[in-house]
């Protein structure tokens, strides 16, 4: 029987250039549906979903509102992490990946049906919170089995490079999340925007997922996941019992845990920071138009979607620890510049400030896909990288424009919201400081047995072969 690690360089397999190709681009048009479905909502909530859904509320208040509506949907992450996580550990990333796609797109169609409040009341913004948490819920299953599929596929030594291509699908999905609502702005009256025109690109989402469902259903199953149920198949014959996934990584995986959480915190903050909060201080508290500031976040993701490569390669030739570095301590400093050129009210200080704090967070979200993976097992890897991702998007990403706008609503001034982001780079630092190099790590060797499974009570351990 050849080993996991023959199985991922076989000539026959997926890992060659051609078959790996096509798994990168199954997996970022995957994930940017996907994002664009969840950011779609986080633009809609700065813009307009105050107006339409807390009407009676003052603009900022209204925002905030909304905001918190946003950050429930983080709160299904987790839980959708260790139950995708859990099953495509099981059953494989393919089925999962599939799934979470659907929900994902199911959910966002649907939002774009809401009645607002004028017309149901308290319903609509109930509404909107569930299908929120629908959202997240799929969210918090496809990062991980996105990631994986790519991270088991191909040579170790290119695995930064390859594995940060589905985590170009952020800003991808940013992008055109952004741009469908940028040319809705400019092509309809405010009224007609607020009105029905921000519906369009919710609902535009139906189409997009029949073309990422039909994408994803072409590719095949990791080969290193397919070895590493086989060995499960093994075990069970030998009246083995395997642990659930979940407390696998409890039990073997929690420094791992802690870090990915940790690592995550100045990248999630910053980045809803500078993509989502950057609306509502923009418009609300600069009085700057609703176009201006779209088109600023609209240049500065696609600036990011190019470097985002770039630093997965570089991450495979000076380690990944070192980039994540960068990212992390030029983000918390950044902060500080940022609130100060959008000040200037002048758009290319606002695309400046954008883009700039988007190459700091390239920095540390391209290397993230493949340093994750590399320090979980191969039947734990969905659930550990999931559940380390997701636990720190609810401390995270998910208070993140509610906490800025509510400093912004209490002090009047950015300097609090600097200091904020300058805590959660500190954070990120001390984690990836204390973290162990995976740069190169062979994925199969990640998998002692002894980590996958325990002897039934008053059954003889087989060995392993």
């Amino acid at each position: 029987m050849p080993s996991a690690h023959t199985a991922v360089n076989d000539p026959g397999t997926s890992g060659r250039p051609g078959g790996l190709r096509k798994i990168v681009a199954a997996s970022l048009i995957g994930t940017t549906i996907e994002w664009y479905d969840y950011f779609l909502y986080g633009s809609a909530a700065a813009l307009v979903f105050g107006h339409v859904f807390f009407p009676e509320s003052d603009p900022l208040t209204g925002t905030l509102l909304s905001f918190l509506t946003y950050a429930i949907g983080f709160a299904a992450r987790p839980i959708g992490a260790v139950v995708f996580g859990h099953f495509g550990d099981r059953l494989g990333r393919k089925k999962l990946l599939v799934i979470s796609l659907l929900m994902m797109g199911g959910a966002t169609a649907l939002i774009g049906c809401v009645p607002g409040y004028a017309s149901i009341g308290v319903a609509a913004p109930l509404l909107l919170t569930t299908l929120r948490l629908i959202q997240g819920f799929a969210l918090g299953g496809e990062w991980g089995g996105a990631v994986l599929l790519v991270s088991e596929h191909g040579d170790p030594r290119k695995r930064g490079f390859w594995a940060s291509w589905p985590q170009g699908g952020a800003p991808a999905g940013n992008l055109l999340a952004v741009g469908v609502l940028s040319l809705m702005t400019s092509l309809l009256s405010d009224d007609a925007f607020t009105s029905w025109g921000w519906r369009v690109p919710f609902l535009l989402s139906a189409v997009l997922v029949m073309i990422g469902l039909w994408i994803r259903l072409s590719v095949d199953e990791s080969p290193l996941f397919k070895e590493a149920l086989a060995k499960a198949e093994r075990r069970k014959a030998e009246q083995q019992a395997e642990q659930l996934p979940f407390v696998a990584v409890l039990r073997n995986h929690w420094r791992d845990v802690l870090v990915a959480m940790g690592a995550r915190m100045a990248e999630n903050i910053s980045y809803y920071v500078i993509t989502a909060f950057v609306l509502t201080y923009c418009v609300d508290h600069l009085k700057i138009g609703k176009q201006t500031s779209l088109n600023a976040v609209l240049i500065g993701s696609a600036v990011q979607f190019c470097l985002i490569p770039l630093f997965g390669a570089l991450s495979d030739r000076i380690g990944r620890k070192p980039v994540y570095l960068v990212g992390a301590v030029g983000v918390g400093l950044w902060s500080w510049a940022f609130f100060g050129l959008l000040d200037t009210r002048s758009f290319p200080a606002l695309v400046l400030a954008v883009t700039v704090g988007l190459v700091f967070h390239s920095a540390m979200y391209a290397p993230q896909a493949a340093f994750f993976s590399e320090l979980f097992a191969t039947r734990m890897r969905y659930t550990g990288a999931s559940i380390g991702a997701q636990l720190s998007s609810v401390a995270a990403g998910a208070p993140a424009p509610l906490i800025a706008t509510a400093l912004l609503s209490s002090y009047g001034t950015s300097t609090p919201i600097s200091v904020y982001v300058g805590l959660a780079a500190l954070i990120t630092v001390i984690a990836v400081i204390a973290a162990r190099e995976t740069r190169g790590s062979d994925l199969a060797a990640i998998d002692p047995d002894d980590t996958a499974a325990r002897p039934v009570a008053g059954q003889q351990t087989a060995a392993s072969t």
